[in-house]
């Protein structure tokens, strides 16, 4: 007698996870209208500062309730980075719209994200890809860089401004050598399944 099979019960997308995620992707446009309006060293450039860290961090916050209560779904896996992107990709423009940070620094960021993203979105037909340890470790980076950019501790302590700007510009290129790198594996690691794939067909 055959043992009847037990259904599969997927976790619903409306769930806590996907709703930090959510209210993630919505204070970014919070974020950055605080950004440009305020000036370096004023509340409101302390506020988006705050914003940032505290709609930054949710990142890490959703994804262990997630995973603590199985409630891991396709839906969080594709929103996930895309709110990192909108977060960590407007900071990084409206940086550069400050001059605080190079353009082309930015530029560089934009393309990897955005490319890997479509490849992302690409690829859905076959699979959802999830983010990599690189790719997480690469959030992470840009994440503190973004955050220390965007703190005017330089304002603040003029006398140790010259020691902070280093401080600033060393963790901004370790989150630029990783979002590359990251990037570069990606698209190594898709291509391995790929041949993988063709000599099991």
């Amino acid at each position: 007698m055959a043992t009847p099979s037990i259904p599969v019960v997927r976790p619903s997308n409306w769930n806590l996870p996907n709703l930090i995620t959510v209210v993630r992707i919505l204070l970014a446009p919070v974020f950055i209208w605080m950004l440009l309006a305020a000036d370096p060293d004023s509340g409101l450039r302390w506020a988006a500062a705050i914003v940032f860290i505290i709609a930054i961090a949710t990142d890490g916050i959703d994804g262990a309730i997630a995973r603590k209560h199985n409630l891991v779904t396709d839906l969080g896996k594709i929103l996930d980075p895309i709110a990192d992107k909108v977060l960590t990709g407007g900071a990084l423009v409206c940086l550069s719209i400050l001059l605080e940070l190079p353009w082309w620094v930015t530029i560089v960021i934009l393309v990897r994200e955005i490319g890997i993203t479509v490849f992302r979105f690409v690829m859905l037909r076959d699979r959802v890809i999830p983010a990599s340890r690189g790719g997480k470790l690469k959030t992470i980076a840009q994440s503190v860089a973004i955050s220390l950019a965007l703190l005017p501790f330089n304002q603040v302590f003029e006398s140790a401004a010259p020691a902070i700007n280093i401080v600033n510009t060393v963790t901004m290129a370790i989150a630029l050598l990783l979002t590359v790198l990251s990037g570069l594996d990606y698209l190594a690691a898709a291509a391995r399944e790929a041949r993988q794939r063709r000599r099991s067909a």
